[in-house]
């Protein structure tokens, strides 16, 4: 049995989807469905069992035994909200549940996956998995490297696989339930379809209207990834996962007005509230990555974006 923590989720839903391609579905979703829209997101997956997140985390303090052996644990729920400053719920659900769950796994050798972030890195240039590059520039992403640190303390004493993948900007399909926090991408068409102009970002920092960067990667491509190490579970650590390239907000909206033909490009004020905390430019270090030997390579955004736009047209009514 393989358990999948935040299954109902964004990346979690689009995983398990590539675990029933590959013939797994003795699996075990863990989530809070107090957002019951998620319910969605695994109507066309082959599951075994659900249990609620708080009912899990109390079997795994008591240290239950599943009916079965559990052959990985993919621990991707969490609260991914970069601008909730309830510092108390974040580390709860961020921190403390995920170093529970650690130690239930480390106790038993099953193999653990989870969910960090590049929001462990903040303003910085570089993105290289390394303490000196990384400063968090808000309550979540610290919540992400604080977990992070406590697995590199005893990554030497595991004996079974420990791996942190640090997602860079991920969009695609099954996030319609993330409101606010979706993608950047899913955003715009919505925008354009609504029949409003698209509207970024004016200029901030160094950059110029629009031509703020991020390192976007396919939720597809992120997926394989983890699908990887599950299968060479003696590779551990934590890696970076995205396409290695930074790419232009502009170039996000371009692929989405030349996939319906159509559009207005427009720039609004930077937010004042998101002064100071808000990463203008993010690229994944992926040497980490490639030297544990995963090859694949990763979509851009002029070949993803388009992708997501035809499967959101085939699934969703604006």
């Amino acid at each position: 049995m393989i358990i999948v923590t935040g299954g109902a989720g964004f990346i979690g839903s689009n995983l398990i989807r590539a675990l029933n391609a590959q013939g797994k579905t003795a699996i075990l979703v863990v989530d809070n469905l107090k957002n019951g829209v998620k319910f969605k997101n695994l109507v066309d997956c082959s599951i075994q069992d659900f249990m609620d997140k708080d009912e899990f985390l109390s079997s795994i303090q008591h240290g239950t035994n599943f009916e079965e052996p559990v052959e990985a644990i993919f621990h991707l729920g969490a609260c991914s909200s970069t601008t909730e400053w309830d510092g108390r719920y974040m580390m709860a659900n961020n921190y403390t549940y995920s170093r529970t769950l650690l130690n239930y796994c480390l106790l038993r050798r099953i193999p653990f996956i989870y969910a960090s972030s590049a929001a462990t890195y903040g303003s910085g240039t570089v993105f290289r998995e390394d303490p000196l590059c990384e400063a968090p520039l808000n309550v979540y992403g610290y919540s992400k490297l604080l977990f992070d640190q406590y697995v590199r303390r005893h990554l030497s004493l595991a004996r079974s696989q420990v791996v942190g993948l640090r997602y860079f900007n991920v969009y695609g399909p099954r996030e319609a339930h993330k409101g606010t926090m979706a993608s950047v991408a899913s955003h715009l068409r919505y925008q354009l379809l609504s029949g409003e102009p698209i509207r970024l970002f004016a200029g901030s920092g160094s950059y110029g209207p629009g031509e703020q960067r991020r390192d976007f990667i396919d939720v597809a491509d992120a997926c394989a990834v983890k699908l990887w190490f599950l299968n060479h579970s003696s590779r551990s650590g934590i890696f970076n996962v995205g396409t290695g390239r930074a790419q232009t907000f502009n170039e996000v909206a371009h692929a989405v007005i030349d996939h319906y033909g159509h559009g207005e490009l427009t720039y609004i004020p930077f937010p004042a509230h998101l002064q100071g905390h808000y990463q203008s430019y993010t690229q994944a270090d992926l040497s980490a990555l490639r030297t544990v030997g995963y090859t694949a390579p990763f979509r851009t955004v002029q070949e993803g974006i388009p992708a997501y736009m035809v499967w959101l047209d085939q699934n969703t009514v604006v």
